[in-house]
C-alpha cells in the first residue's frame, strides 16, 4: 500500500558538531531531517558492526553445553524421583503399592496383550474430536466477544455461570443424551476445553496494546484487516497458553469419563485392572501412560510458539 507523503525523523544532538558515526554510518547532525530509509540504513550497519563482537564473546561449546543442561536437569530429576519412590515403597512394607520395576513389567505386559495401543488410541481420539471442536468454536466465539463490547455484555454471564460447572458433574446427563458411545466423552472433553479457551482469547484481545491499533489505524486498514492482521496476531501468544492448558483438562476429563461411561481407554484401565484382582501395578502403569501422553500433548502444543506470528508475543525467544 502507497501513500503519498513521506514521514521523516529528526535525529537527536550528537556529539560531533557537523556529524558522528554510528556503528561506522555517518549521521548528519541535529534537527536535520532525514528519510525513514536512511534511519533504517543507520540501525542496520550498526547492527552489522556489532555483530562479530556478539560473536566473539559465545564459547565454541556453549550451545552443546546448554542443551546437554536441557536434556540432563529433567533425567536427573526423573531418576532421583524414581529412587525415591523405590526406596519409599521398600521402607513401608506394602505389597499393594508396586515399585517402578513392577510398573514397568505391567506395562510390558499390556504391550504384549494389545491393550496398551488400543486404550491410548482410544483416549486419544476422544480427546482430538472434543479438544479441536472446542478450539474451532471457542477461538473465534473469544475473538468476536472481546472485540464486540456489547455481545460481552451480553454473553459473559452465561458463560461464567456455566464455566464452574464440573465436566464430571454433567456425566449423568451425557450418558443420557448420548448413551455409552464415544459422544459421552467427546461431549464432557469439549465442555471442560471449551470454557478456558473462550475467556483466554475474549482475555487477549481486551488487553491488546492500544498502539497496535493506532497503528493500524494510521495505515488505513479496514476492520476486516485490522481483524485478521493485527487483533488476531496479537492475541496468538495468548491464546496458545489458554489451549495448553484447556488440553491439560481434557485429559484429565477423558480419564474420568472413560472411568463411568465407556469400557475402553486409560482411565476403563485404571478402574478394571482394581477391580478385576486388584492388579494396582496396571493401575499405576495407566496413570504413568496418562501423564507421559500429556507431556507429549503438551510439547507439541508449544510447537506453535515458534512460528514467527507467535514467538515474538514470548519473552527471551
Amino acid at each position: 500500500m502507497t501513500t503519498s507523503w513521506s514521514p521523516t525523523l529528526t535525529l537527536p544532538r550528537p556529539v560531533s558538531a557537523n556529524e558522528s558515526t554510528l556503528g561506522g554510518a555517518p549521521v548528519p547532525r541535529a534537527g536535520l531531517a532525514v528519510s525513514p530509509e536512511q534511519a533504517s540504513e543507520v540501525c542496520d550497519s550498526r547492527m552489522l558492526s556489532e555483530w562479530p563482537a556478539r560473536e566473539t564473546h559465545a564459547r565454541p561449546g556453549a550451545h552443546l553445553a546448554h542443551v546437554g543442561l536441557r536434556i540432563g536437569l529433567p533425567l536427573a530429576v526423573a531418576f532421583a524421583f524414581l529412587l525415591l519412590w523405590h526406596a519409599g515403597v521398600r521402607f513401608s512394607g506394602s505389597d499393594l503399592f508396586p515399585t517402578p520395576l513392577e510398573v514397568a513389567r505391567g506395562i510390558i505386559e499390556l504391550g504384549q496383550r494389545g491393550l496398551l495401543l488400543k486404550y491410548v488410541v482410544a483416549s486419544l481420539f476422544r480427546v482430538s474430536w472434543g479438544f479441536t471442536l472446542a478450539v474451532l468454536i471457542g477461538v473465534p466465539l473469544g475473538l468476536l466477544l472481546g472485540w464486540y463490547a456489547r455481545a460481552f455484555q451480553a454473553f459473559n454471564p452465561l458463560i461464567q455461570i456455566f464455566r464452574p460447572i464440573s465436566p464430571i458433574a454433567w456425566i449423568p446427563l451425557a450418558i443420557l443424551w448420548f448413551g455409552v458411545t464415544d459422544m459421552a466423552p467427546i461431549f464432557l472433553i469439549f465442555l471442560a476445553s471449551v470454557f478456558p479457551i473462550t475467556v483466554s482469547a475474549i482475555a487477549a484481545v481486551q488487553n491488546m496494546q492500544p498502539v497496535y491499533l493506532r497503528a493500524a489505524q494510521n495505515f488505513g486498514l479496514s476492520r476486516g484487516e485490522l481483524f485478521r492482521q493485527v487483533i488476531l496476531r496479537a492475541s496468538l501468544p495468548q491464546i496458545i497458553t489458554g489451549i495448553r492448558i484447556a488440553l491439560g483438562v481434557a485429559w484429565l476429563v477423558v480419564v474420568a469419563a472413560e472411568m463411568i461411561a465407556v469400557n475402553s481407554g486409560l482411565g476403563y484401565l485404571i478402574i478394571d485392572a482394581r477391580n478385576a484382582g486388584k492388579r494396582y501395578d496396571l493401575v499405576v502403569a495407566g496413570m504413568v501412560m496418562i501423564g507421559l501422553i500429556g507431556l507429549v500433548l503438551d510439547l507439541l502444543v508449544r510447537q506453535l510458539e515458534k512460528f514467527d506470528e507467535v514467538r515474538w508475543g514470548y519473552a527471551k525467544r
